[in-house]
């Protein structure tokens, strides 16, 4: 294998800490232990170590992409994957000495790529006498020392959760993770780990786990009524304290939250969407920060802590396995303490790594298995579709992920009150380089249409408020006055605003007119040749995520549910397929909307 280019209360919940002994079976090398602690000239005693991260690994092993059956490979040529960071830790252990290391991550591990969908749901970890998931393989051989849950932890539901955390060697934290009923911690809230030094008493490091509140939205078919997910800085505020108390000398927050101090879910999230920077400023006695969730890359950022004036050093290594971060503390010996006297933190690029052989032997047959589930033929296309322009233009192969969830949709309704609605249906250009091709249609095919696990919906809407929801989605596009060139390359994304949060409705015809102020850019909207009566019922097919306000978009949260399904659109795209036979476009594809400006299309 060629990898390389260069139930839930079934289980007792653990509420103390997870202890382990960093290190004590290894030694390090002489040219380390000296690196890590001795005397200095003006001989005070000191002791040096570091703290290695990772987070939202996405269930990325190998450098491989599942959806092209290729090695991963972006326009920064980074690399992705446990087994290049597996490398890097190797490395970073020879040098430093690995009992004066530890390794952390914070979270969103077991969704993501094909392999990891594979072990959740095709062979699944709990099935009897199942397999052991392959991100506990490779971070129990890698030796990881603790983790803190992600949300994308509970998408495949509490017991496949309950089963992962059994089949690891290290514990998954998450002190704002409470039991419904007894409001104590369902997970470990956090671990304490012991690293031996050449004088003075041994360092104690306390790891405390925080994961994202969004969960009880996010995923509130699978945790509503097991779990509650308070905010970070409150379980912060409350554990700091105690782990100072128990002896930790240093402590470090693995923190599935970025650091803007944003929501993305407005009024729908009752607590801080990304709220890391506001833990360092506002908890005192944390001397690091560990951040997820976000896929951003901050090497090293500083907060300076409004009780003590101190700064906490964060740092969120990019996603995948693409960046390593690593956190070197120094400490100074005096009057029987060790006190901190210095944090650092950068990154370390897994593009600069071989993948370790250790872990490509270890689960090459699982990938095998994986690369041969996905290349399944399970139809033919009679001609090819891509998604390169699907952010600018209504574009067949969006309309393919609409067309399939608006018939299931109908599918559903069909004998009920709701069946003589029409139904519309929103989607997203999730990847601009997902394709079907002219021909056999594999499962990756068809499944790099939708990434996500996310699964469908039926919300009631009114004429008005599909404006509304249409005008909210054309933020996306950066405004542009007639007359002006237009780039395609640097009209989307506007504010931020990623692809994903920008939906195409299916089923109504419409101009976006980009140079137009933000709300007011929908023109033309018209159901079957007619303008669309803002008292008129409509049933959106939507998924899961922005029905329970994944990007704040307005209505359909607080919309009447008629119907929810619990399978993945992107397993329904497949069975569609699948039943029939053969994809055509001229059955389902049309152009319906289009950017305008003064009523002169864009394209």
């Amino acid at each position: 294998m060629a990898l390389d280019r260069r139930t839930f209360l079934g289980t007792s919940a653990a509420t103390g800490a997870a202890v382990a002994l960093a290190g004590a079976t290894s030694t390090p090398a002489a040219a380390a232990d000296a690196v890590a602690g001795g005397a200095s000239a003006a001989g005070a005693r000191t002791y040096a170590f570091t703290v290695m991260g990772t987070t939202d690994l996405h269930g990325n092993v190998f450098n491989w992409d599942y959806f092209t059956d290729k090695e991963f490979d972006d326009k920064a040529h980074n690399d992705v994957g446990l087994a290049k960071i597996s490398t890097l830790v190797n490395q970073v252990r020879a040098e430093k000495g690995r009992r004066n290391t530890l390794l952390i991550d914070a979270g969103d591990t077991i969704q993501g790529t094909q392999l990891s969908y594979y072990y959740a749901k095709v062979d699944p970890i709990t099935a009897r006498r199942g397999p052991v998931h392959p991100m506990a393989q490779a971070m129990n051989a890698i030796g990881y020392d603790a983790a803190a849950l992600g949300n994308h932890e509970f998408n495949y539901g509490i017991p496949v959760l309950r089963k992962f955390e059994e089949q690891c060697d290290f514990p998954l934290l998450g002190a704002n993770a409470l039991d419904a009923k007894t409001l104590r911690p369902a997970f470990p809230p956090y671990s304490m780990h012991r690293l031996r030094t050449p004088h003075g008493r041994d360092v104690k490091v306390a790891v405390l786990g925080l994961t994202n509140p969004g969960i009880a939205i996010w995923d509130k078919a699978n945790v509503q009524g097991k779990m509650t997910f308070p905010g970070l800085e409150e379980q912060a505020a409350k554990y700091v304290p105690r782990l100072r108390s128990l002896g930790a000398d240093v402590v470090i927050v693995s923190a599935h939250s970025g650091s803007s101090g944003t929501s993305s879910y407005g009024d729908q999230l009752p607590h801080i969407e990304n709220a890391a920077g506001l833990v360092a400023e506002q908890v005192p006695g944390i001397d690091a920060i560990l951040v997820g969730h976000a896929h951003t890359e901050i090497p090293e950022y500083r907060v300076r802590n409004k009780a003590t004036g101190k700064d906490v050093v964060l740092s969120e290594p990019l996603k995948w396995g693409q960046r390593l971060t690593l956190f070197d503390f120094e400490l100074t010996w005096a009057k029987g303490c060790w006190s901190v006297s210095k944090v650092s933190a950068r990154v370390l690029n897994s593009n600069t790594a071989v993948e370790d052989p250790k872990i490509v032997g270890l689960l090459s047959d699982e990938h095998r298995k994986v690369v041969a589930y996905v290349n399944q033929v399970i139809g033919t296309s009679t001609q090819a579709m891509s998604s390169a322009d699907g952010p600018v233009k209504d574009v067949a192969i969006i309309d393919l992920i609409n067309h399939v969830q608006a018939e299931t949709v109908k599918g559903a309704l069909a004998g009920t009150e709701w069946a003589a609605l029409p139904v519309l249906s929103q989607a997203s250009c999730f990847s601009r380089t997902a394709a079907i091709p002219a021909g056999q249609v594999t499962i990756r095919d068809a499944a790099g249409l939708y990434p996500f696990e996310n699964t469908l919906e039926a919300r009631l809407l009114t004429g008005a408020q599909v404006k509304d929801y249409l005008e909210y989605s054309a933020r996306y596009y950066v405004r542009t006055a007639p007359g002006d060139v237009v780039d395609p390359a640097k009209l989307t994304n506007a504010e931020g605003t990623p692809d994903y949060n920008y939906d195409a409705v299916y089923g109504l015809t419409y101009d976006v007119d980009i140079s137009e102020a933000v709300g007011s850019r929908i023109s033309g909207l018209s159901f079957q040749g007619k303008p669309v009566d803002p008292a008129a019922q409509f049933v959106l097919a939507v998924n899961n995520y922005r029905a329970s306000g994944g990007g704040n978009f307005p209505h359909v949260p607080q919309s009447k549910q008629l119907w929810a399904n619990s399978d993945e659109i992107r397993n329904t795209i497949i069975q569609w397929v699948k039943a029939k036979g053969t994809v055509d476009p001229a059955q389902f594809a049309s152009v319906d909307w289009r950017l305008t400006r003064a009523g002169a299309p864009v394209f």
